[in-house]
């Protein structure tokens, strides 16, 4: 059977495009194919529309809004999800738009769906109390559990995120008169993070336990399991969480627990920015509104019995010599 025109046109996105010319993340990828997966599984049970036969004369405005509302009610996604599905479906279609001009006015029409407004999460991060109580917990006794112990002191004094820090080779980190890891992050831009004496240390003796120093090693991933396979992003979470006294805590709670952690302690908003690898700093200022609301919060716990209430304003429906004689 010859495939379709949509068929064609999302398998050269995915391949090709997403991977070579844009460069994204594996996970993130992976995030796009199951908004795609799911908008065919829609196609196919809600529409009647055999997957085989699905062109782009039928990918518009209306099938795209009857997806999300699915989304929504049947699978009772969140707002936020139904905003990642939606910028995934965007994102091909100004894909579609240079490849296919003749889609240019459907594509427009996706386009103008906007997303729904919806609550920021608010940020989760530890105190230094808690990080300390983390870091103490793996038993240094134990090969595994020295391992654990410098990917945890690796994960929090970096800020990297979960899929840079099991993609770091052993050539990636250097023990010079300034020890630093280079990270490769979203887009596959690199950068190099400075390592805090003590991480480094545990970093040192970590590579020389396990014989990472020979240079047919170079090229080997830092951290693997107990098959020597490269860890995952679910067996960083398991270590993280083996040693942790609160319910999910993920790594990802660690990277912001290490930029509001430089945020406090007066450090450049623009530093903080390059050590996460952030490519806008409004990413980083999101850590400023924060710790600001936390402040604001702060205040008012202590002022909260001193400031007097504020005066009523006087109005047409109230006698004005009453009201005067009430500000007595």
């Amino acid at each position: 059977m010859k495939p379709t025109d949509f068929a064609k046109h999302v398998s050269e996105y995915f391949s090709v495009y997403l991977p070579g010319q844009r460069g994204l993340s594996a996970n993130t990828i992976r995030s796009y194919r199951d908004t795609f997966c799911l908008l065919l599984e829609f196609c196919q049970t809600e529409k009647n529309i055999k997957i085989e036969k699905f062109s782009l004369s039928q990918f518009n405005k209306e099938l795209v809004e009857d997806y999300l509302t699915w989304l929504e009610n049947e699978r009772k996604c969140s707002a936020s999800t139904r905003n990642q599905r939606l910028s995934a479906i965007h994102a091909f279609c100004r894909y579609l738009i240079s490849e296919s001009p003749e889609m240019l006015l459907s594509c427009q029409r996706v386009l103008s769906i906007k997303l729904k407004r919806c609550a920021k999460p608010q940020i989760r991060f530890l105190s230094a109390e808690e990080i300390s109580e983390i870091l103490s917990k793996p038993d240094s006794s134990d090969r595994y559990g020295r391992r654990d112990l410098t990917i945890l002191c690796l994960l929090y004094d970096t800020g990297a995120r979960v899929s840079e820090l099991i993609n770091i080779r052993v050539k990636d980190v250097r023990f010079d008169d300034f020890p630093v890891v280079k990270l490769t992050g979203k887009g596959q831009k690199t950068r190099a993070v400075p390592l805090m004496s003590k991480t480094a240390e545990h970093l040192k003796n970590y590579i020389l336990e396990n014989k990472l120093v020979l240079p047919e090693k170079a090229d080997n991933y830092l951290f693997t399991n107990h098959q020597n396979h490269q860890l995952t992003r679910a067996g960083i979470t398991y270590i993280l969480q083996k040693y942790s006294a609160k319910d999910k805590i993920t790594p990802h709670i660690l990277r912001h627990t290490k930029a509001m952690h430089l945020l406090q302690a007066g450090i450049n908003i623009v530093y903080i920015r390059d050590i996460l690898g952030h490519v806008d700093i409004s990413t980083t200022e999101t850590y400023v509104r924060a710790d600001t609301e936390m402040k604001r919060e702060a205040l008012e716990k202590v002022y909260k019995d001193l400031t007097p209430n504020a005066v009523s304003l006087w109005n047409n429906d109230s006698n004005l010599m009453d009201w005067l004689h009430s500000l007595s």
